[in-house]
């Protein structure tokens, strides 16, 4: 199905990536910088904000992270979601690849580079906090920067939109249940509630909210979801940065005593990114699926949802832990490696298969 085909599907997919999006690594290792240069100078202010707590939700933390989440929730077009059946493979690639096989090569690789390789070098307890942090990351798939990598890949578009939506559905049922699995095997204690709370504080109701929103401004006209997620972006760009901020901030002391960690923390990431992303390609040639949905497929298997990863692991460990730095430093991976993908995908494309327009 084309994109002409499907009716909303340009509305829901956002502009290609801006100056802001190809360079945030830039900017967010400048929030890094930032916040540990305001966590060396103002340490008292940092400490009052890590005490505002309801029922071990930081509530700054909370309300940065939805202001983060809810424009991405309301781009999702869940209509698209009756058109699943049409091309059933690439669905099934993906689904395979994030549930099935994505959240336990992350484990298994913290586990081997903290439990193993890097075990001289850090204590126990914090090596098990990194673990958490890479988990949480390996059970969050892509949301809202996979309409951002479909259209540098030249994918299609009303097909990328079923295969986000599919994947938030099943995050709703699965995301907890095997966080809570690894998290288990990997010997973290796990506050089943806790996890329970920011599964529906970060993931249920900000799709509630996204789904009733853009049914409001649906009856408006055929322009007004996307100029109110416009409206909202530099929100939620200020949001996903203060975060960062607090996040380092906590993390001053730490990261300066130990200027190493946050390398030792990318470099299982970085294997993970490229690891995934080549199973979801060889599967996708097994498949046979055309390029412009195995390029969108393999590259949402890769992507992370880096806001859900790091609110969660805040709520389960705290702002100055271990498993908090290790979702933030895979932001910091995660751009530069996904835009080295997207130059794969394109170099691959068949000389044969014409670009699609869109």
């Amino acid at each position: 199905m084309s994109a002409a085909q499907a009716p909303g599907v340009a509305q829901a997919s956002p502009s290609p990536m801006g100056l802001f999006e190809r360079y945030l690594s830039v900017w967010v290792l400048a929030s890094i910088v930032g916040g540990m240069v305001l966590g060396q100078w103002l340490p008292g202010v940092f400490q009052a904000i890590g005490g505002m707590e309801v029922a071990q939700v930081n509530l700054p933390v909370g309300v940065l992270i939805w202001v983060m989440i809810y424009p991405m929730m309301i781009q999702i077009d869940w209509s698209a979601v009756r058109d699943v059946g049409s091309k059933p493979k690439g669905l099934a690639l993906t689904l395979t690849v994030n549930w099935l096989i994505k959240p336990f090569t992350m484990a298994a690789l913290g586990v081997l580079f903290f439990k193993h390789i890097f075990a001289p070098w850090v204590d126990p307890a914090t090596a098990s906090e990194y673990i958490a942090g890479m988990i949480l990351l390996g059970v969050a798939p892509c949301t809202a920067m996979v309409f951002a990598w479909s259209q540098l890949v030249k994918g299609d578009p009303a097909y990328t939109l079923v295969q986000v939506s599919i994947n938030d559905l099943v995050m709703i049922v699965a995301f907890a249940p095997i966080a809570a699995f690894l998290l288990g095997v990997t010997d973290v204690t796990v506050p089943w509630e806790t996890l329970l709370l920011s599964t529906v504080l970060y993931v249920v109701l900000p799709l509630v909210a996204g789904v009733l929103t853009r049914q409001v401004l649906a009856r408006r006209g055929p322009h007004a979801v996307g100029g109110f997620v416009a409206r909202l972006k530099p929100w939620s760009v200020a949001g996903l940065l203060a975060t960062v901020v607090l996040l380092f901030g906590f993390q001053a002391t730490t990261i300066l005593d130990q200027p190493l960690i946050i390398a030792m923390v990318a470099v299982p990431l970085l294997i993970q990114t490229y690891l995934i992303f080549f199973v979801g390609w060889w599967g996708a040639r097994w498949l046979k699926l055309p390029h412009n949905i195995a390029g969108p497929a393999c590259l949402i298997g890769t992507s992370n949802f880096f806001e859900l990863a790091v609110a969660v692991a805040i709520s389960l460990f705290g702002l100055n832990s271990g498993a908090a730095l290790a979702t933030v430093v895979g932001v910091l991976v995660e751009v530069p490696v996904m835009l080295s993908l997207v130059a794969l995908v394109n170099r691959w494309r068949p000389v044969d298969q014409p670009t699609p327009a869109g």
